[in-house]
């Protein structure tokens, strides 16, 4: 601890120095945090998506912390029937109980960390190019509306941009600088990442490249191998003892999980294509869905200009710059290229649909590009180009602030969420109740958090045990009241529950509440 304490002086030191030599960049640094962190801070409990997948989480959690409740899994995926690690749950478990237990306290954690991300972009973006593409960068990055989003909810996915980015600087310091303690970091970072989302499996081949290139380098000049393997043995043992519990459950039941993958990546007719090829076509829309999503604010007339300036400005540095930069830049450069170029043939190879929190684990990559690209363009100080480019940075800033998600009215879903339970636990006069929510993307765990929380009698149905089946049923509907229809709706809940009739109503937040009894 004494250790720990010692370096975080040093770092503390070292940063009010910096701060001291560097007042104007530090100006602009801190603006664009600020910025930033307003934006995914402002009225984040009114903001933040609170569904059935966050109440699921906090549940959860809760119990982790209420029970000691230890779990060996994480979420499950959308698609293929597939979980993932822990490592997320216990991740939340201190920010929830630091907030007493409400689940605005794992949201502002991940704005927090989407923060600490923007700064990490501006310093790695000075570090391979300089300080006026870094800023660029990272302004864009901070003012992005789907990172805004994805920077002010507490869901699995939305850790990773952060930990990706670790990863890929990870290996900077690895490869370039020889600094064999960041592949401990990189085990780490990696393990957070497949735990977020198993999309995190396309960085593996960058980082199995680029780890051969340093033992290859390593090799060849005859110095630092062993010292290298050894501690790539450490990080692959950090990694497996962090990637250890989803195995242990695995074992435990089956290999489900491993069953489930392998029949996710054998079926490709329905999910993946084996035939890199496959994806080539799809490259030009693909790039530009990605520059629409990240980089110009969902303007897709801007994001087809924008990705042609890409596209023309990387031929124009490979044909004409490529020469004079220097080996930092070019091997930026080459990381960057490997990063970008195996998430989009990785995501050309997907057949089924495209959301956005899928890029997650390269968000960071186009602003690092950009901040490269437009850096080359004020070092060649052709006014104008620095004039385009300045133009093209206000249009960039503009699309993106014009659709900032701030602009549109708060979900409120956490609000209604603890109104409508409320109303729940009041009404279910301290009796056993069950619980069902009609809705098209919704289910019962946002409201079932605040009903375990407030210690309401709230029962989970369960066909094959009677017990389990109560006098009273609450449905939430949030479907318009004629397509609703709580006593024949199909959902498993109610019809678990049996014949019903409605004995009352109310109409809360926004949503129908019904209160059904066992009809005689």
């Amino acid at each position: 601890m004494e250790k720990i304490a010692l370096k975080v002086k040093d770092l503390w030191f070292g940063f009010k120095n910096w701060v001291k030599e560097n007042p104007k960049e530090a100006a602009i640094l801190t603006l664009i945090l600020l910025v930033g962190a307003f934006l995914r801070l402002y009225k984040i409990s009114q903001y933040m998506t609170f569904l059935g997948d966050e109440g699921r989480d906090v549940i959860i959690v809760r119990r982790l912390l209420a029970y000691g409740d230890f779990f060996l899994i994480g979420p499950g995926t959308s698609i293929g029937e597939m979980y993932l690690g822990p490592l997320y749950y216990y991740m939340m478990a201190p920010a929830l109980f630091l907030a007493g237990f409400s689940p605005v306290g794992p949201a502002i954690q991940i704005a927090l960390l989407g923060v600490v991300t923007i700064a990490l972009v501006y310093f790695i973006g000075k570090e391979w190019f300089g300080k006026w593409g870094a800023a660029l960068g990272a302004f864009l990055y901070a003012i992005s509306p789907t990172l805004i989003i994805y920077s002010r909810s507490s869901w699995n996915p939305n850790i990773m941009p952060f930990f990706a980015l670790a990863c890929i600087y990870s290996l900077w310091r690895i490869w370039r600088a020889r600094q064999w303690k960041w592949v401990i970091v990189l085990g780490i970072s990696f393990a957070f990442v497949l735990q977020s989302h198993y999309l995190g499996l396309l960085l593996a081949p960058t980082i199995g490249l680029f780890w051969l290139l340093t033992f290859l380098k390593e090799k060849r000049k005859g110095f630092g191998t062993k010292e290298f393997i050894k501690t790539s043995v450490i990080a692959a043992v950090v990694f497996a003892a962090l990637m250890s519990p989803l195995v242990i459950f695995d074992a435990r039941h089956g290999f489900r999980n491993f069953s489930a993958m392998k029949k996710f990546f054998a079926e490709r007719q329905t999910t993946v294509s084996a035939r890199p090829w496959n994806a080539l076509p799809k490259i030009p829309e693909l790039s530009t869905k990605i520059t629409s999503g990240l980089v110009t604010g969902r303007n897709n007339a801007l994001a087809k200009t924008t990705a042609g300036f890409f596209l023309g400005a990387i031929g124009w540095l490979l044909i004409f710059r490529w020469k004079g930069l220097s080996q930092k830049e070019k091997a930026a450069y080459i990381l960057l290229g490997s990063w970008l170029g195996f998430a989009i043939l990785g995501l050309g190879l997907y057949k089924q649909e495209i959301y956005d929190h899928y890029y997650g684990f390269f968000f960071a990559a186009p602003f690092l590009l950009l901040a490269g690209l437009s850096q080359e363009i004020v070092k060649t100080k052709n006014k104008g180009a620095v004039i385009l480019l300045a133009i093209g940075f206000l249009f960039l800033s503009w699309a993106n602030i014009k659709n900032n998600p701030l602009w549109y009215s708060p979900n409120r879903q956490l609000q209604r969420g603890m109104i409508v339970a409320e109303k729940i636990r009041e009404e279910s006069k301290g009796e056993r109740f069950n619980l069902a929510v009609i809705a098209e993307r919704n289910y019962e765990d946002g409201y079932q958090y605040f009903l375990e929380k407030e210690g309401a009698p709230v029962v989970d149905i369960d066909a094959q045990r009677p017990e389990t089946i109560t006098d009273q049923l609450f449905v939430v509907c949030e479907i318009p009241r004629e397509k609703c229809d709580p006593t024949h709706n199909p959902k498993t809940e109610v019809a678990n529950f049996g014949w019903t009739k409605i004995e009352k109503e109310w109409e809360i937040s926004g949503v129908l509440l019904y209160k059904l009894v066992h009809s005689k």
